[in-house]
């Protein structure tokens, strides 16, 4: 089970206070937005570190120079305006722009406050694979013209490893299981070319999941990995993941069992997330939270 949404100390009120013990951006870290790997301190999660990230010395810098206006709202935000899905106080160059191998459309329920979402992270990073849609409008999905999947736990979910198998056998089980690395490697090509995400709070997810249009698509579950989400929601493991996290992890997985071995392909995913897990620790230490 999948905890898709994130209510979380805001980027606003982060900026806000004094951080002056933030890091400055290095000399290093001057020479662009690619290329380098970020470094977590010890008391932050390892499953954030030794991620080939982008430098965050641009964001370094848009937080020290402080809120700025969005230029198509007008709205006060900082680094992006998750009204709009535009970059606030950055370039385009500042950020990472990521390749995907299949097309993401994350369907976000209408009640999900927009500054509360990772969805709009992906757009930003990977726009020309990434499209967000506000329920009950979704996206067209013919599966006569493409393999299409919806990653959402349930007793009939398949795995990653089971794409495949799934695919190749016209969504038929077979009596034999195949495991992909024994077949030819022809058949390691990957099996899907498009992957749906809800973007809500579990407690929410019913409306959605429940519609009609969504009733054919083959669901998949993600391995179970603990969130890196800095604020907990009350009554839930930490298993349940933001949406950022759940398409790089679903993206990682896909890449490792049809591509190649993951090398950090997809890690500038999380070249927000990262920065802001890292930001909010580092504010929660300064008050004594931590």
């Amino acid at each position: 089970m999948f905890f898709f949404s994130i209510s979380d100390l805001s980027v606003a009120s982060v900026a806000r206070r004094p951080l002056g013990f933030l890091r400055r951006a290095s000399a290093s870290g001057a020479c662009g937005a690619r290329g380098f790997v970020v470094a977590m301190s010890a008391e932050e999660s390892s499953a954030l570190s030794g991620l080939r990230i982008a430098s965050h010395a641009p964001l370094d810098a848009a937080q020290l120079a402080g809120r700025r206006k969005c230029s198509r709202c007008g709205a006060s935000r900082m680094f992006f305006c998750y009204s709009c899905c535009a970059l606030v106080g950055l370039e385009a160059r500042d950020v990472p722009s990521v390749e995907l191998p299949v097309k993401i459309d994350i369907i976000k329920h209408p009640n999900e406050t927009d500054g509360k979402s990772t969805a709009v992270q992906a757009r930003l990073l990977a726009p020309r694979h990434v499209t967000i849609y506000t329920y009950p409008c979704i996206p067209e999905l013919d599966q006569s013209a493409e393999n299409i999947v919806l990653v959402f736990p349930g007793p009939d979910a398949m795995t990653v490893e089971e794409l495949w198998e799934h695919f190749s056998g016209g969504g038929k089980p077979r009596v034999k299981r195949l495991k992909v690395t024994d077949a030819d490697p022809e058949t390691r090509r990957c099996p899907i070319q498009r992957v749906v995400f809800i973007d809500s709070t579990w407690n929410q997810t019913t409306r959605i999941i429940t519609d009609e249009r969504l009733q054919a698509l083959p669901n998949v579950e993600l391995k179970s990995r603990r969130t890196c989400f800095w604020r907990h929601q009350k009554g839930c493991p930490d298993t349940y993941l933001a949406t950022i996290e759940a398409v790089y992890y679903f993206l990682k997985d896909l890449h490792g069992h049809y591509f190649s071995e993951y090398e950090g392909e997809y890690d500038n995913l999380l070249f927000f997330f990262s920065f802001l897990h890292k930001l909010i620790n580092k504010a929660k230490q300064a008050a004594g939270k931590v």
